[in-house]
């Protein structure tokens, strides 16, 4: 299968992923739809089926309706007749105001899986340095879907710098994610209110991150950091049966990832989050680069990834 992640658009670096059409920045909403490959809508029509094998009955299901590209034509999904849709330009216009409000700026935007889930991601001035130069940056990220996969998510997300690593931004019960059901009509406003809340919370995610940045870990704490993580129990048996993942994470942490070799990373709390997250966003098997990215910020990446978070913070208690 293509990757279809390459209908994407970016200013700045260049995605960890190489993909997609580089922009330079303070670009219109419509250079961004053309070149991000978001320049269609989600149309709809009635579900028609065939009740007489062998001849032509056709009959509608009005309790449902199909959605499909407006350039393609392609299918999308079949949905409730109440799944209210959630467009591509709106999308990229959700940011529109926040952006001319000044600190935020549109970094990467695009579609995945043929246009099933839309999402851009800015960049929202927030931004700090652990020790060793280590920078991390906070960022808003804007998904939904079309095929009843995931609501429509705002979250924030930190990227570490050196390594381009994502991580939800979670702070005890603020998740610093706002999701609205599809059965919910999409009111910008409100998300752009209730996410407030989230962004107060960077002082505390950064804190965080710094304390596991200052905590130092031992080996047997490594072992039992990752084995729990990855589900894996230590055997008792001589020479223990070791998965591929575990070897990738802690190749990734003994020196291999990226950052791993930092002063913030190296024997620290921070390293071992890093590790898993690396092994997520880069190294984690995947079909394609679309379906690691998909996984990466909305399925089992992303759980695995807040699995490693909370038990990261557990050894600061």
């Amino acid at each position: 299968m293509a990757h279809l992640v390459e209908t994407m658009a970016f200013v700045g670096q260049e995605p960890w992923h190489g993909l997609g059409s580089k922009l330079t920045a303070q670009q219109p909403l419509e250079i961004w739809q053309a070149e991000a490959g978001m320049n269609w809508s989600i149309d709809q029509s009635d579900v028609l089926f065939n009740v007489a094998p062998g001849g032509m009955h056709i009959r509608s299901h009005s309790d449902s309706k199909v959605l499909y590209r407006s350039d393609t034509l392609a299918p999308l999904s079949v949905v409730s007749s109440r799944y209210n849709v959630v467009q591509p330009h709106d999308v990229l216009q959700f940011y529109n105001d926040l952006v001319s409000a000044g600190g935020f700026e549109l970094e990467t935007a695009g579609v995945l899986k043929g246009g099933k889930k839309l999402w851009a991601l800015a960049r929202t001035g927030q931004e700090a340095m652990l020790k060793g130069k280590d920078n991390v940056k906070a960022y808003l990220l804007l998904a939904t879907s079309c095929d009843g996969s995931m609501c429509t998510t705002a979250q924030f997300t930190s990227v570490r710098v050196v390594c381009n690593n994502t991580l939800q931004m979670a702070v005890g019960d603020a998740t610093g994610a706002v999701k609205v059901p599809h059965s919910t009509k999409f009111d910008p406003k409100a998300i752009k209110e209730s996410l407030g809340i989230g962004l107060s919370s960077w002082d505390l995610f950064i804190g965080n991150m710094k304390q596991l940045s200052q905590r130092s870990v031992s080996e047997i704490e490594v072992a039992q950091f990752f084995g729990e993580v990855l589900s894996e129990q230590a055997s008792e048996a001589e020479e223990p049966q070791v998965s591929r993942a575990m070897q990738q994470v802690i190749a990734l942490y003994s020196g291999a990832g990226m950052g791993s070799l930092l002063t913030s990373s190296r024997g620290t709390a921070w390293g071992l989050l890093n590790a898993v997250t690396e092994f997520v966003d880069h190294q984690r098997r995947a079909r394609n680069q679309d379906y690691r990215l998909d996984s990466a910020w909305f399925g089992q990446g992303a759980q695995l990834k807040q699995k490693a978070l909370n038990t990261a913070l557990a050894l600061l208690n």
